[in-house]
């Protein structure tokens, strides 16, 4: 494919050109880029929301809001069964990565629209703990 005068030059992921000095780069390259999420990851995870709304309806979760350990539980299951070499969901038939952006998603929607239920424990040690590994110390 050629590359035409109207194409963005490149340098290290930042456009530093416009070959016809069009204003709206500057103001586009300080809005959210949104091009740099890999379109696998939004149609992955839109197959695990679609199996999730055919189960429980489209965006329940904004209507009671989710708690913390519900979709925790479910990213470490989903998580655990990838792990240990399975790729699909036994229930569903979807990858476990689908399933885990799906939960993630929706913690993240959760959370911007104030009704995240953050029922997490009390922090532990962990952060220390993995540090201390880090470093030798532990």
């Amino acid at each position: 494919m050629m590359l035409t005068k109207q194409r963005m030059i490149m340098k290290d992921n930042c456009a530093e050109t416009y070959p016809d000095n069009n204003p709206k780069q500057t103001v586009g390259e300080m809005k959210c880029p949104l091009h740099l999420v890999p379109p696998a990851l939004a149609i992955g995870v839109a197959e695990a929301l679609k199996n999730g709304a055919d189960k429980y309806g489209a965006y329940n979760f904004r209507e009671s809001g989710i708690a913390a350990h519900v979709y925790i539980g479910a990213i470490l299951r989903h998580l655990y069964a990838y792990m240990d070499g399975e790729d699909n969901a036994q229930d569903s038939g979807i990858h476990h990565l689908k399933h885990i952006g799906a939960s993630i998603a929706l913690m993240l929607d959760s959370m911007a629209k104030g009704t995240y239920v953050d029922d997490r424990p009390t922090k532990g040690a962990a952060s220390e703990l993995l540090e201390e590994y880090n470093n030798g110390t532990a």
